[in-house]
């Protein structure tokens, strides 16, 4: 039976890093302090990485490649209901495994110019990913509304998605690690964005929205009363 290869100290270094930048924020933690959980020492971590922002960079750009490969629309054909909801779920479940981006966002752009330029690219594919999305909706006469509507919905689905871990922290910062906790933010947070489309949803697409709409609303009251019974 073939073992698997050791993973690389730089593989390690990043994989912790990314932890502890998760867990306690990037400006909280130093090289020092990664060096010391990772038991090596400051030289030997230099010698991987020249300094914290060579770290940054590096998780940025695993990131980076990640989400270029997610923000594709189905080839060959319009994209429908179930590939909104999938990508929603794909994408928030991206945010989460590297939230320390978007929880220090604004701290970390206006100290690294390329995360600033980068970022902005980013922001602006979603958009059009969004944008997208909607138009396909509209063309398969799924969805009823104008293209200064679709432009002013895809960009609120991004606002809201981008900010929406930073609002959850916010609301409930005891229980943001806890693993029943992260799926409820999650989850809600695709509810949130995915109702910006509801008022202009058609057909059998309505039909389906307000039918997933009851379920997880039903769902989110059913475990509200039962958190409140075990207090």
């Amino acid at each position: 039976m073939l073992q698997k290869a050791p993973r690389r100290t730089r593989e390690r270094i990043l994989e912790l890093s990314l932890r502890l930048f998760n867990e306690f924020g990037e400006p909280n933690i130093t090289t020092t302090v990664i060096a010391e959980e990772m038991n090596i020492s400051p030289g030997n971590l230099y010698y991987h990485f020249r300094n914290k922002d060579d770290i940054v960079n590096s998780l940025f750009a695993q990131f980076e490649a990640e989400i270029e490969r997610m923000l594709t629309v189905p080839a060959g054909r319009r994209s429908n209901m179930e590939d909104v909801w999938l990508y929603l779920h794909l994408m928030f479940e991206l945010i989460w495994r590297y939230r320390f981006f978007y929880r220090d966002l604004n701290d970390l752009l206006s100290r690294n110019r390329k995360l600033e330029l980068h970022f902005k690219a980013i922001l602006a594919h979603k958009i059009k990913v969004a944008r997208q999305l909607c138009e396909d909706l509209r063309s398969e006469q799924s969805l009823e509304a104008t293209d200064q509507q679709i432009g002013a919905m895809a960009t609120n689905m991004v606002v809201v998605a981008t900010y929406w871990l930073s609002y959850e922290y916010v609301r409930n910062p005891r229980r943001y690690s806890e693993q029943q906790a992260i799926a409820d933010a999650l989850a809600r947070g695709c509810y949130q964005v995915l109702s910006m489309l509801g008022p202009y949803l058609r057909g059998d697409t309505r039909v389906l929205f307000e039918k997933l709409s009851g379920e997880f609303l039903k769902k989110l009251s059913d475990e509200g009363r039962g958190a409140l019974e075990f207090l």
